[in-house]
């Protein structure tokens, strides 16, 4: 049995570590917020002391919120801990912020990997998430098992791990635009009549299948976005990585400021901001201008 640590337990954390417990895993977890440690506790996980508890562990892993998590947690004094040990980083981070880890954990005598993951939390219960890992290659092989209870399917991207986080803000952005064509094009059908499940289904069922127009576009149709598996806020985070990517490669978007526009009056609303992201829709379907 080897001793594991996670750190975050988000909705998503919660559930990757619940996998890594039901494999039989030692798992030690640390969460800013203890309600979480206390429920992953009661279902069979161990509690660490402080996030250099948890990264001393054999190998460790961290699903936290954003960049500013990120550098608050992996901390040079922390990882000290994990000096000789692997650490896997599987937040949607920025790839400037994944360089500047990078450094920080060689200094620290780390071996790092970078794993986003896509997939929302019952994806992530299910054991069926993608992941896009980049790192050293014995790095990623050393981490793959683990991967593998998390997930259907490791991508692995190479050695810089940044590109994995480029390429997960990439693939964000598909979403974005495939949520306000499915929220524009809803509501220009329904204003004529169209019943919107009906519009969804056919798009889904002829020439868009896949899971995000099966799933947003029923919620854009039924319009219910709550309770939210990705808040709207966290899509603007991912947005702005995007932005990041596409500057780093001398890219300017057309369709760039036409999305930040949607997101920033989404949030700007007191009702929408605390839906799911998929809830951007609802910027064209109220008039909201």
């Amino acid at each position: 049995m080897t001793t594991v640590g996670f750190l975050g337990l988000g909705s998503m954390g919660s559930a990757m570590a619940q996998r890594l417990v039901d494999a039989g895993h030692d798992v030690l977890v640390w969460n800013r917020s203890q309600e979480a440690v206390d429920r992953a506790v009661a279902a069979g996980a161990r509690r660490a002391d402080d996030p250099a508890d948890a990264l001393a562990a054999e190998v460790s892993f961290s699903m936290l919120a954003n960049d500013e998590a990120v550098e608050a947690v992996l901390t040079a004094e922390a990882l000290a801990a994990a000096s000789g040990r692997l650490h896997v980083v599987m937040a949607s981070i920025s790839p400037s912020l994944a360089d500047r880890i990078a450094e920080r954990m060689a200094g620290a005598g780390v071996d790092y990997v970078a794993a986003p993951v896509l997939g929302r939390p019952a994806v992530a219960q299910a054991g069926q998430l993608n992941i896009l890992a980049a790192g050293p290659g014995q790095a990623v092989d050393a981490a793959e098992p683990y991967l593998a209870t998390m997930g259907k399917r490791t991508w692995r991207l190479g050695e810089r791990q940044s590109v994995a986080n480029a390429v997960k803000a990439s693939v964000n952005y598909n979403i974005i635009h495939a949520m306000q064509a499915l929220g524009e094009s809803i509501v220009m059908t329904e204003r004529l009549g169209v019943d919107p499940e009906q519009f969804a289904e056919l798009l889904s069922s002829t020439l868009f299948g896949g899971v995000v127009y099966t799933g947003y576009g029923q919620m854009i149709a039924k319009g219910e976005y709550s309770p939210p598996g990705f808040h709207i806020a966290l899509g603007r985070k991912d947005l702005a990585l995007a932005e990041e990517v596409a500057a780093a490669g001398g890219v300017t978007p057309a369709t760039m400021p036409a999305l930040i526009s949607v997101f920033d009056r989404a949030l700007a609303d007191p009702e929408l901001r605390n839906y799911d992201w998929s809830a951007i829709a609802e910027v064209t379907r109220r008039n909201l201008g």
